[in-house]
């Protein structure tokens, strides 16, 4: 056997291969994060690559080979790696929305850090309840449906073969609009609450016109706030746990719509 006797069908095998995970990879929230390096994020597609490659692995003859078409073929795989993307997002935007639902009622509006994440300015509620469902998300193992889904897309899309229909528009619209109700379901606890503590801060100041309601509010809404958005946590990791049970069925749609 020659050392040097390779077969070009093999490498163009594992070089498409290689292309769908670090593509899709690069862009997943938990693989995908700024914070890893990426000489990390390097090794670890290269890592999953040789791993897939002899179960999951495309034909090397699907390769193009006009570059145009090469080109092309990278498009199609950088939209399916944000359209896998997307739906793990609209779980950590709901919570980000549920985060600013709170923070504005408990009067933390103007009360914004960086997310390392993403590099933008949010409120701090809503930072402390997207931490904590990332590590929720972990602990659950939802990263592992990530690399379900990765697998399924070997099976269900070859390269270059992802196609933009009504179909798939639907279905991206019917999981966005579960951002809003996911939202109000975390964040009705802590709102109606401190809608109860205004109401009876209002009814204390029609009662007692000559104390200062002003100073007694803003840390009786902030303890309150707080004491409500830890009792929620528990709530909090059992959506987060059925959101990932539906991932797989989410994913499945979008595959198959594009595919």
């Amino acid at each position: 056997m020659e050392l040097f006797n390779f077969d070009p069908a093999t490498i163009f095998s594992f070089f498409l291969t290689l292309v769908r995970i670090s593509l899709i990879l690069f862009l997943l929230p938990v693989f995908g994060g700024s914070i890893l390096p990426r000489a990390i994020k390097g090794a670890l597609c290269i890592l999953l690559s040789l791993a897939i490659w002899p179960k999951l692995s495309f034909p090397g003859a699907l390769l193009p080979a006009n570059p145009w078409m090469i080109a092309l073929m990278l498009v199609g795989e950088v939209i399916m790696g944000l359209l896998l993307d997307v739906v793990v997002r609209f779980l950590f935007a709901a919570v980000q929305t549920a985060g600013h639902y709170i923070g504005f009622s408990m009067g933390f509006a103007m009360m914004n850090v960086i997310d390392p994440m993403t590099g933008t300015q949010e409120p701090i509620t809503g930072h402390v309840l997207y931490q904590t469902t990332m590590l929720i998300f972990l602990t659950l193992n939802g990263h592992l449906f990530l690399l379900q889904a990765l697998g399924d897309s070997f099976r269900l899309i070859p390269p270059g073969g992802l196609l933009i229909n009504p179909a798939l528009g639907e279905h991206l619209l019917v999981f966005a609009s579960h951002i809003f109700t996911l939202a109000l379901k975390i964040a009705a606890p802590v709102i109606g609450s401190l809608f109860l503590v205004d109401l009876a801060l209002a009814l204390v100041s029609r009662a007692a016109p000559q104390m200062n309601v002003l100073f007694i509010g803003f840390p009786l809404k902030i303890g309150v706030g707080f004491l409500f958005m830890i009792l929620i946590f528990t709530t909090l990791a059992r959506y987060v746990g059925d959101y990932i049970l539906e991932m797989g069925v989410m994913y499945e749609a979008i595959l198959k719509s594009s595919g």
